[in-house]
């Protein structure tokens, strides 16, 4: 059997090495340049590879792609291997095909990094042989290949389970839904929300679905599972809401968990991650973790001593009484949202990168209320200035982080915070959130 990989990225070279153990003829094939160290990995493995191009001739020759999410659908070779009948799968699908372990799968557009984390940090203190993969670490075909966990907490994009038809997690989880990445989704709102749903689409009654009940668009979408269902709320305040079904909720501070009529509460203050956001993220890990019979203290301890995300409201450092907080990890306008209600001092807002459909007005109350001074970072920021111009005294285009943080902290005073939290993806100007995240710390620290 031939297994062809597209991309030879983190993704594509678990899957390789999955592919040669279990006896695939692999050749993997990137349009793109592979870099040292995945070259390294697939000459260690002997695994046949090439880059920089598509070879139609060999590629056409499989019985199976594994594609890598960052690919697009529309893109010429993917047209020619759909042409040809042959099946294109996600990693994700391709390595679920092997193993037996209890899956716990989250996606949603902002905060599913922080509920994989806190979900693992959780189970790993129980004791529990657990693994962490997906869109975080190294990839879950890898960790298939080369070790034995018993569970496994993976954070799951629309991009990778636009390739999943088998996939099934024992629980799943949607932390939310909001426009993102409409520009690969044809800028049509239900297509983005259909490749989130395919998280749940293969569940039956005998699994779980925790999910936002905040969430407008999940609530129209919830019939289409067919699994047991665990909302979260911090809005519904109604006293009847966990007399109706198993859940979690918040009301004046304290959260509320029921599981299979049990309940126990906790008061929000003791969690180590603020805003309310966090507070969902900490809710859905929770029933997660008393669903997998974890100890109630453990999951108490792991929320108070939970390190959170790099590049998520990661506060880096306080320069003469202006605290700077690298949130590069909000590439949508829902994750900003977050970010800016989570400001109690005057915000100077570093905004800005690849618009993915991006409508800012529902920013402009946090806006509002929030900001003093907003300092463009991205190429074409014509759609920043045209939204938020009138809205505060300093809108400032800046052509590079160093420049960028450097009129923060002239425009700066006592008690303010310098808030990196571009709403955009990072493209224009950097490799990724995570370059852009440490180009801000590195210059922050050169102040």
């Amino acid at each position: 059997m031939k297994l062809v990989i597209l991309g030879g990225g983190e993704s594509g070279v678990g899957a390789a090495i999955l592919g040669k153990a279990k006896a695939y003829e692999v050749f993997v094939s990137d349009f793109g340049a592979i870099t040292q160290n995945y070259k390294d990995i697939l000459l260690k493995h002997k695994l046949d590879f090439e880059e920089g191009k598509h070879t139609e001739e060999k590629i056409l020759q499989a019985h199976l792609v594994v594609k890598s999410p960052g690919i697009p659908c529309d893109a010429a070779i993917i047209k020619l291997i759909r042409a040809k009948g042959i099946k294109i799968v996600s990693e994700i699908e391709f390595a679920a095909a092997y193993t037996k372990a209890f899956i716990v799968a989250i996606t949603g557009c902002n905060g599913k990094t922080t509920t994989t984390l806190l979900t693992y940090h959780i189970l790993k203190k129980a004791g529990l042989n657990v693994g962490m993969a997906g869109n975080i670490g190294q990839s879950f075909a890898l960790q298939v290949a080369t070790c034995d966990f018993d569970y496994y907490v993976l954070e799951i994009s629309s991009f990778q389970l636009d390739d999943c038809y088998d996939f099934n997690p024992q629980i799943a989880i949607i932390t939310n839904i909001s426009e993102d990445h409409l520009n690969r989704y044809q800028y049509k709102m239900q297509n983005y929300i259909d490749a989130k749903m395919k998280i749940t689409q293969n569940q039956s009654a005998n699994d779980i679905l925790i999910y936002d009940a905040d969430d407008d668009y999940l609530k129209l979408e919830l019939h289409k599972s067919k699994a047991q269902k665990y909302p979260f709320t911090v809005l519904n305040n109604s006293a009847d809401f966990l007399d109706k079904s198993d859940g979690a909720q918040l009301i004046d501070h304290i959260i509320t968990i029921k599981i299979k009529q049990e309940k126990y509460t906790m008061e929000n203050s003791i969690l180590a991650l603020t805003g309310k956001h966090n507070i969902k993220n900490a809710m859905a890990a929770a029933m997660t973790s008393t669903l997998l019979k974890v100890r109630k203290e453990t999951i108490r301890e792991s929320l108070e001593d939970f390190e959170g995300a790099e590049h998520r409201l990661e506060k880096v450092l306080k320069i003469s009484n202006v605290q700077y907080i690298n949130d590069s990890k909000a590439t949508n306008v829902n994750a900003t949202f977050y970010a800016l209600e989570c400001m109690d001092t005057p915000t100077i807002w570093i905004v800005g990168g690849v618009d993915k459909g991006n409508d800012y007005t529902t920013l402009l109350p946090m806006v509002r209320e929030h900001v003093k001074a907003i300092i463009c970072l991205g190429i074409d920021n014509k759609k920043l200035l045209e939204t938020f111009g009138n809205v505060v005294d300093f809108i400032i285009e800046t052509a590079g982080m160093e420049e960028a943080v450097k009129v923060a902290h002239k425009l700066a005073e006592n008690n303010d915070t310098v808030l990196l939290s571009p709403a955009c993806a990072s493209f224009d100007l950097f490799k990724n959130y995570e370059d852009r995240g440490q180009q801000f710390k590195e210059a922050v620290r050169n102040l």
